[in-house]
């Protein structure tokens, strides 16, 4: 069979890329943009895809096309009716990151609610030179012990959040989907979580139902004026209202691993506060300790074996 890598780049270069057991021809690219897809996928069998949208003009063009394994856990970048009605089997890699993304959003935490960014410039900038004493508070620095975190998103990356946050003494709120009531006792209320979380933090799915379910009303019911920390998807938060809660101060801070658009546009809101003490943006890069990474690969390549041998694993269609 012929397996097309169309992102490798996508995977860090220490990850050791375990090939499958049966007989293969192995291709691989380091990137490829949309109007590459059909072309290089024309004679594959198999084609692994990180991010690289695969919709359904290319897939029309693939007849061979068998099998998408997906180096990641979210699938909105593939067309999934048009890959059920070509009886293409699709596959993702789940509960690789259940330590790299809760340590990732802490350090965001950690980072927004101790002001080390802004007390970084200030040294680098010579304030604690010209302070005159042995400190100076140019920035707030609030503990974590006693506060209140809601994460939003109860799945095995909320649940390691929440490890995290109880030993740190914090208690823990998981938020009601928005607009459902009844759900049961693991969860409170949506606008609940918003007016009394110290820290909001987003491990849910981008879709539909999720697509900017923050935005200015629900930021103008965050009455403690929270840090709102977002390692899941873009598209969750309506950056627009974002930096105008910034501005008009109803958050504290803004700690983002993901964007809307990735690498964002030259447009994108939040570019221009990327030099306030408050904010910290990073390169959608939580999910990518070098554990984690050898993890998601080891399970990407036993989902080429078990589709070879007539046992597809983790089928998302």
């Amino acid at each position: 069979m012929r397996i097309v890598f169309l992102d490798r780049g996508s995977i860090g270069p220490s990850v050791d890329l375990h090939r499958p057991s049966f007989d293969h021809e192995w291709v691989v690219y380091d990137q490829t943009t949309p109007d590459q897809v059909a072309d290089r996928l024309a004679d594959a069998d198999i084609a692994i895809s990180n991010k690289v949208p695969i919709r359904r003009d290319s897939i029309e063009k693939c007849p061979k096309l068998k099998m998408i394994a997906i180096p990641a856990t979210g699938y909105d970048a593939f067309d999934l009716d048009a890959c059920r009605e070509r009886g293409i089997v699709v596959s993702n890699v789940r509960g690789y990151a259940i330590n790299t993304v809760p340590e990732h959003t802490f350090a965001l935490i950690l980072a927004l609610r101790r002001s080390i960014v802004g007390y970084r410039q200030d040294v680098i900038d010579g304030e604690w030179q010209k302070s005159g004493q042995f400190c100076f508070f140019n920035h707030p620095i609030k503990d974590l012990s006693e506060s209140t975190i809601g994460i939003v998103g109860e799945g095995v990356l909320g649940q390691g959040v929440a490890t995290l946050a109880r030993a740190f003494g914090m208690k823990v709120l998981f938020a009601a989907h928005k607009g459902v009531d009844g759900l049961g006792p693991l969860y409170t209320p949506w606008d609940q979580v918003l007016e009394t979380a110290d820290v909001i933090t987003l491990h849910s799915p981008l879709m539909p139902a999720t697509k900017d379910m923050i935005a200015e009303p629900e930021f103008r019911k965050m009455k403690k004026k929270p840090l709102l920390v977002n390692c899941s998807r873009g598209g969750l938060v309506h950056e627009g209202d974002l930096v105008k809660a910034l501005d008009e101060g109803w958050i504290s801070g803004a700690g983002f691993d993901v964007l809307t658009s990735e690498p964002p546009q030259p447009d994108n809101p939040l570019l221009s506060v990327l030099d306030r003490p408050n904010v910290i943006v990073t390169p959608h890069v939580a999910w990518a300790s070098e554990e984690a990474m050898q993890t998601l690969w080891n399970q990407v390549r036993d989902h080429l074996d078990n589709f070879a041998r007539g046992e597809p694993s983790n089928v998302v269609t």
